[in-house]
């Protein structure tokens, strides 16, 4: 079994390695109904709206890893190294948000 995943001060990420595999196994099998819809002609609103549900499921799963690093990686970091972390997260959620 693989070791649980840690940040690089040592802890464990809030959201579970198996609690993030669920979720990003069930968002693939949404992925592939949309290709499935996608072959059988499926009402355009219909796929967007599909495609809508992922985008907010990956999100979430964003959001739960992002308030992971938050605890872990940048509270928790010696006082020296937070200003560094910090930045690197605020640079993490600034990709998240620049999309479309």
């Amino acid at each position: 079994m693989a070791p649980t995943p840690r940040s690089p001060a040592g802890k464990v990420y809030q959201a579970s390695k198996d609690q993030l595999r669920d979720r990003l196994a069930r968002i693939k099998g949404q992925v592939g109904g949309i290709e499935r819809m996608v072959e059988q002609d499926r009402y355009c609103i219909d796929v967007l709206t599909q495609i809508s549900a992922i985008q907010a499921a990956l999100d979430s799963v964003a959001l739960g890893l992002l308030d992971g690093h938050a605890r872990t990686c940048v509270l928790a970091a010696p006082a020296e190294q937070q200003e560094e972390r910090a930045a690197e997260l605020m640079a993490a959620v600034g990709r998240l948000m620049r999309r479309g």
